[in-house]
């Protein structure tokens, strides 16, 4: 046999995990194999995010999105292809995820998370980490409030829209981030609650172009803009890497801030939840 073919062969029956328990070790390994993230958000964040911490090891994922896949994600979003428009999100990604990794253990909710409902989600288990991918102010701000006032560990994708270039994501402390539309909404609002700090977000530096943002009247959104196909991929991938880093405590102290800022009893999340935004 020649030695290409060779390599090849042993490339396909070497364990699935070899080449990550190589790079992180056996003990940590087995600390993503016991670790249950939640992924909020399956459109082009979220999938890759999820995808990303299969990939890794990561033993348990609950998955939440309402959507199916439609045509216009076809230019951006994992989930979207000819075969799969249509389909829920959850659905798709789920059979995807067992084909990565068959022993990975799955919760799906097709369900538009919001209210209360957010809540008894965040309560009925316990979650080492939280992915916010979602893409409508209202629950996001539900999600990523209640997991600081619940303690669970959350890192947040802000607005991939807009952006062109890829050297400009970064990871930090939401209080750090800037040019970013959707996370100056997101810093206003949760200031109301006392809270300043204190969240890991994914965000990009580059300012958006005006000419980016369309407005549209529906149910959930209040604007639409433009994405290239390979922004919402890194910002997916920086997202699992803060979770999977964390788990294993490789992510540098620094950016872990503490979240004792939920400190305004006066507000309640319901009151800000409800303000109109744009």
């Amino acid at each position: 046999m020649k030695l290409e073919n060779r390599l090849i062969t042993f490339y396909f029956i070497m364990p699935m995990f070899e080449r990550t328990e190589l790079m992180i070790g056996a003990d940590k390994l087995e600390c993503l194999k016991a670790s249950h993230v939640l992924v909020v958000g399956l459109g082009g964040v979220g999938a890759y995010a999820a995808e990303m911490l299969c990939r890794a090891g990561v033993g348990k994922l609950t998955l939440i999105d309402s959507d199916k896949v439609s045509r216009s994600n076809k230019n951006r979003q994992l989930l979207a292809l000819d075969s799969t428009e249509g389909k829920l999100k959850t659905e798709v990604l789920a059979e995807r995820l067992k084909d990565i990794n068959k022993d990975v253990e799955l919760v799906c909710l097709s369900e538009y998370l919001k209210d209360e409902r957010m809540l008894e989600v965040l309560k009925e288990t316990k979650y080492d980490y939280v992915i916010d991918a979602i893409d409508t102010l209202s629950p996001k701000l539900y999600l990523i409030a209640h997991c600081v006032k619940l303690s669970i560990p959350v890192v947040s994708s802000m607005g991939s829209g807009g952006k062109l270039n890829p050297s400009l994501v970064q990871v930090a402390d939401i209080s750090q981030s800037y040019n970013c539309p959707l996370a100056r909404m997101i810093r206003k609002h949760l200031h109301k609650f006392g809270i300043y700090e204190g969240i890991n977000v994914v965000f990009s530096s580059e300012e958006v172009p005006k000419d980016s943002v369309k407005e549209e009247r529906s149910e959930n959104k209040r604007t639409n803009v433009g994405t290239i196909s390979y922004m919402p991929a890194i910002f997916g991938c920086f997202a699992a890497s803060v979770v999977i880093r964390d788990l294993i405590g490789e992510l540098p102290k620094e950016k872990l801030k503490d979240t004792r800022y939920y400190h305004n009893k006066k507000t309640k999340i319901s009151d800000i939840i409800g303000v109109n935004v744009v």
